[in-house]
């Protein structure tokens, strides 16, 4: 990925320099990054004379999008991710002109989490993987639709309802890094699966993310409100969204334990709770001199003021990177970002 985004960064040598009639910065992107960019976003106004950066919550894949369809006004100056930005993404923005700055935030765990009217789920990635795996092993060496409708199905300790998890649409990072930390690692512990892993990676990710669609997984948009919203409507009914949101609203939702661990700010920092991600967002190397606040919105975002271990954005839920991983990430930024 970092050859792809050097190979932009040299194709943006033969792109003439474009005046924009914007004074706004324009960001896209991951509802899970989106509370951590609005405050510093509002933060900048204040102790700047720049307008307040305007953010639009589009999902991670969607902001890819936009941002990666060109330079110039009408485009996005910035996009929040709540993953890495891909092969594919990275492709396009080469094709259209972009050099996207990737910058590292912080960590957000994924919450697996229900109301606090009902009690909490202890659960394995084995069993979420039954729980929402669209087919399942059949035990003969071959694949069965999934036949589970209630979670005592799948293990006699978990409750007698019915399986609803609401989560998040496929253009979402948030399902992304689900699939890949808790489906993944679900579908591995089945020896069949895990051979298929070894001999064929493309049909094992086929056979890890491929959801089920017979309402067991409700798609919920990228509204995590909604979200909270739903699960209060259907106390037995799961949600998955990031840590930071579940940290706002520990008064109405609690974490499911996961494979023995619950989602903490103590637990993702130090590696115990396992479904956990750094956070990304990507800058417009282009747009940076031309579009006023940029730099300084970064070099705010990635100030020990904000982003560091007593910085503002911790009591949002975010998890800082160690001492000197923040440190050499904030110089390499800024290097890139220039004067």
């Amino acid at each position: 990925m970092k050859k792809l985004i050097m190979l932009a960064t040299m194709a943006a040598i033969s792109i003439p320099s474009i005046a924009f009639a914007r004074d706004q910065i324009r960001i896209v992107g991951s509802s899970t990054v989106y509370p951590f960019a609005t405050v510093t976003a509002e933060t900048l106004s204040k102790t700047a004379s720049f307008k307040a950066p305007v953010i639009e919550s589009t999902g991670t894949g969607g902001g890819m999008k936009l941002f990666c369809a060109g330079i110039g006004v009408e485009h996005p100056d910035a996009t929040n991710a709540s993953r890495a930005i891909k092969k594919s993404e990275a492709e396009q923005c080469i094709k259209n002109g972009v050099t996207p700055i990737e910058v590292i935030v912080g960590y957000d765990g994924i919450a697996i989490a229900n109301t606090k009217q009902h009690p909490q789920y202890r659960l394995t990635s084995k069993q979420l993987f039954l729980a929402l795996a669209k087919q399942i092993p059949d035990g003969n060496g071959g694949y069965k639709p999934n036949p589970y409708r209630v979670w005592s199905d799948i293990d006699p300790s978990l409750p007698n309802e019915k399986i609803e998890v609401l989560g998040p649409p496929p253009t979402s990072g948030t399902r992304d890094a689900f699939l890949e930390l808790v489906m993944e690692k679900g579908a591995k512990t089945f020896p069949q699966l895990a051979e298929l892993r070894k001999s064929n990676k493309k049909a094992f990710k086929a056979a890890a993310h491929s959801i089920r669609e017979d309402g067991a997984f409700i798609e919920a948009g990228e509204n995590d409100n909604l979200i909270v919203q739903k699960l209060q409507a259907n106390p037995a009914s799961i949600g998955i969204f990031g840590f930071s949101f579940l940290d706002q609203n520990r008064d109405v939702v609690q974490g499911s334990f996961i494979d023995g661990a619950e989602p903490s700010f103590e637990s993702i920092a130090d590696g115990t709770y396992g479904v956990s991600r750094p956070l990304f967002f990507y800058v417009k190397k282009e747009h940076v001199k031309v579009i006023p606040g940029i730099k300084e919105y970064v070099e705010l975002f990635l100030s020990e003021k904000m982003s560091g271990n007593e910085g503002y954005l911790v009591d949002k839920g975010l998890i800082p990177l160690p001492d000197k991983v923040r440190i050499e990430n904030r110089q390499n930024v800024l290097s890139q970002i220039g004067d």
